[in-house]
């Protein structure tokens, strides 16, 4: 007689959370497991149930738990069905002794879809109390489990001030790769062939989708190209790069076309550059993303340039 799908899924995912104790940052070992995750919800709903129960495991007296991962002594068990069986075991006597109401389990498990207008910009706090800042024409889904905080960055930039959490941790997902966390400030931007991560407290993991990885610290970037290469850490103004947060945009000896790549995502009318030598123009300035229409009006002013409207409603910037 087959176990029942239920029973067998429960094996599973006791046999995956041995595992993932065994070898807690093993990366391969780790991208398996979602692959399993994602195969069917029933994995899902599992796993997380045995995080949920093992996270309070603290809860109930070490002498216990010793007890429950006794080996029989005269029928040896291979060490791998000995940990199984303990942990069972060990999940069997919370689950009695505690009950589901205990575990807080909304505060546990959260998932939203979260989203923002081109040009809006939204706060919203999560319930582990970390904080999230969402620019313009961004989306995102959020889920919260026992032993796992994940956000899907699906389009858009997102600030990230993270609860501190050792035994959960805060992982953001993009086409390109994840960066994962326990507790800090850091600033992930999702571009059409690239995701920018930017540290402004604290330090990150940022890894590629083809296992590259980089650490990165306070004041340090990387990007992950279209590839899931991760490139090495560098400097980075995070004051800058993350001003939108105060609806500002910070130039900094930056070229007509970068100008033109980041004033065009708070613009609903498409602005270009003529290529050449006015797309190498280098601009140093500060404007507002709520009107950059103001940008356009002082670029004349500043540099060699004029700015010619065509009949779609799109800007060109050109040479004077």
């Amino acid at each position: 007689m087959k176990p029942h799908g239920s029973d067998t899924a429960r094996e599973q995912a006791a046999a995956w959370f041995v595992r993932l104790q065994d070898a807690p940052h093993d990366a391969a070992l780790q991208q398996q497991l979602r692959a399993w995750l994602a195969a069917d919800p029933a994995h899902r709903a599992e796993y997380d149930a045995l995080a949920t129960l093992w996270s309070v495991a603290s809860l109930i007296p070490r002498q216990r738990l010793e007890a429950l991962c006794e080996p029989d002594p005269v029928a040896q068990l291979p060490r791998r069905r000995l940990l199984r069986q303990a942990l069972a075991a060990s999940v069997a006597v919370l689950a009695l002794g505690l009950g589901w109401s205990g575990w807080h389990y909304q505060q546990l498990n959260h998932h939203a879809n979260l989203q923002t207008a081109l040009g809006e910009r939204r706060q919203v706090e999560l319930p582990d109390g970390s904080h999230l800042e969402l620019n313009g024409a961004t989306q995102l889904q959020v889920a919260f489990s026992a032993g796992r905080r994940q956000v899907r960055l699906d389009a858009g930039e997102a600030m990230f001030i993270v609860a501190h959490d050792s035994s959960r941790p805060f992982v953001v997902d993009t086409a390109q790769g994840s960066v994962t966390v326990t507790g800090t400030r850091f600033d992930v931007r999702l571009d059409p062939a690239a995701t920018r991560v930017v540290v402004e407290q604290g330090s990150v993991r940022v890894q590629g989708s083809a296992t590259s990885v980089a650490q990165l610290g306070a004041g340090q970037g990387a990007a992950i190209d279209a590839h899931g290469t991760v490139s090495a850490p560098y400097a980075v103004n995070a004051g800058a790069l993350t001003a939108w947060r105060q609806g500002k945009l910070v130039f900094d000896n930056a070229s007509l076309a970068e100008v033109v790549a980041e004033v065009s995502r708070y613009r609903a009318e498409p602005l270009r550059v003529a290529p050449g030598k006015v797309a190498q123009l280098r601009l140093s300035s500060t404007f507002s993303t709520d009107d950059t229409d103001a940008l356009l009006r002082a670029l004349p002013s500043i540099l060699p340039v004029a700015i010619k409207a065509h009949a779609d409603g799109s800007r060109e910037i050109i040479a004077k």
